[in-house]
């Protein structure tokens, strides 16, 4: 039986009202606009490329700061392993003894039970829980002769020596344990870092990796700019320091001429010697131009930054800590203004960051990931980021 229904309209039903397919049309509309706002700030959720720059530089330095606990680490854990091994010799050899000294005892025992000798029972010491049980029995000891006696004071001796090195041992592995595990943190914590920066890099465009790179050239020219005035600057002050010196030569010279009449000396400069080694560290730095950072390295085929200083400043004949912040505090703090070519320059609050003055305002340095070494200015990340400059010898 055919239905006498009549069809409904097109449309929806909103709330209970019936709707026009036309004004279907238009909440369809509305719901499209609404989802393409809704995914706007998606868009705008991708940071700028001045954002990216700072955040791959902050992972660089974090990189350069987890870099330097794992230099701390593995030198601890190198000298940790070195204490270790001598430890483990010198029980071994203390085993040796005490085993030596346990035969000699055990000869005196045997000795007993074949003459049945009423003298003391070597053996019950040897069977004694501890040296110290057997001690105890004083008319024991007593009756012992000479010879047992000193072979007895060996025994305890070497036994004591014994336990106690085993359990020095014990504890210095324990704590090579620890660095080592320092060690694998500092380390992952690097990789870490390295990665995090790579892949912000890598989803830059090609334009965007084109102006980051204008960027870093704008940065590089204010930065010599910057190396520029402080060579000015220095070089007045040098001027200014040398008449200063002659003016004091000729009045000193003019007041002692009766007594000087006929004789000439020349005094070499106070700081000649320094002078001298710093040349060295900077010839040696020269030299490494053009090989790469690597973090952790120290030669001779790539480098980090401390790992450069303390080479360059090796050749001279110099030993430097291995780490910045322990650098830091391996010589005498100067001005900026005061900075000679040889000098350490520092960077950030947290020490992160060393180079070696070569004057002008510039310096020879391993600056990060993915750079070799080379001559750059002092400047390179602003004037705010030098921390401190230090002579070292």
């Amino acid at each position: 039986m055919a239905s006498h229904r009549k069809s409904r309209p097109a449309g929806t039903r909103v709330a209970g009202i019936r709707t026009p397919a036309l004004a279907t049309a238009a909440l369809t509309s509305v719901a499209l606009l609404s989802q393409s706002a809704n995914a706007a700030p998606e868009a705008d959720d991708k940071p700028s490329l001045e954002e990216v720059e700072k955040k791959v530089d902050d992972l660089y330095r974090q990189a350069g700061s987890a870099t330097d606990k794992y230099n701390a680490a593995k030198e601890k854990t190198a000298k940790q392993r070195k204490r270790v091994d001598t430890l483990l010799d010198g029980v071994a050899q203390r085993t040796q003894k005490l085993n030596e000294a346990r035969e000699k005892l055990g000869s005196f025992a045997a000795a007993q039970y074949r003459t049945g000798a009423s003298a003391p029972d070597t053996a019950t010491f040897l069977l004694a829980d501890t040296p110290q049980d057997y001690f105890d029995q004083t008319q024991l000891m007593d009756r012992m002769t000479g010879r047992q006696k000193v072979a007895v004071d060996d025994y305890v001796t070497e036994q004591s020596e014994t336990m106690r090195q085993r359990q020095e041992a014990t504890e210095s592995l324990a704590t090579l344990n620890e660095t080592q595990g320092d060690l694998k943190t500092a380390k992952a914590t690097v990789q870490r870092k390295l990665a995090d920066a790579r892949e912000l890099l890598s989803q830059l465009t090609a334009e965007e990796k084109a102006r980051l790179a204008a960027i870093e050239r704008e940065k590089q020219q204010e930065a010599a700019r910057k190396a520029a005035e402080l060579a000015r600057q220095q070089a007045v002050q040098q001027q200014a320091q040398e008449e200063a010196a002659q003016q004091e030569s000729g009045s000193s010279s003019s007041s002692s001429s009766s007594s000087s009449t006929g004789s000439s000396s020349s005094t070499a400069p106070a700081d000649s010697s320094y002078a001298t080694k710093a040349e060295k560290a900077l010839a040696f730095a020269r030299a490494q131009i053009g090989k790469p950072y690597v973090w952790g390295a120290v030669g001779p085929g790539s480098y980090d930054c401390s790992g450069l200083t303390q080479a360059a400043w090796k050749a001279a004949g110099v030993t430097l800590p291995r780490t910045t912040y322990d650098q830091v505090g391996a010589g005498t703090t100067v001005s900026l203004a005061d900075a000679r070519p040889g000098d350490l320059v520092f960077f950030y609050d947290d020490i992160t960051h060393v180079g070696i003055y070569i004057g002008n305002g510039m310096m020879i340095h391993a600056p990060k990931p993915g750079t070799y070494v080379r001559e750059e200015s002092i400047y390179y990340d602003g004037e705010s980021a030098i921390h401190s400059v230090v002579r070292p010898a």
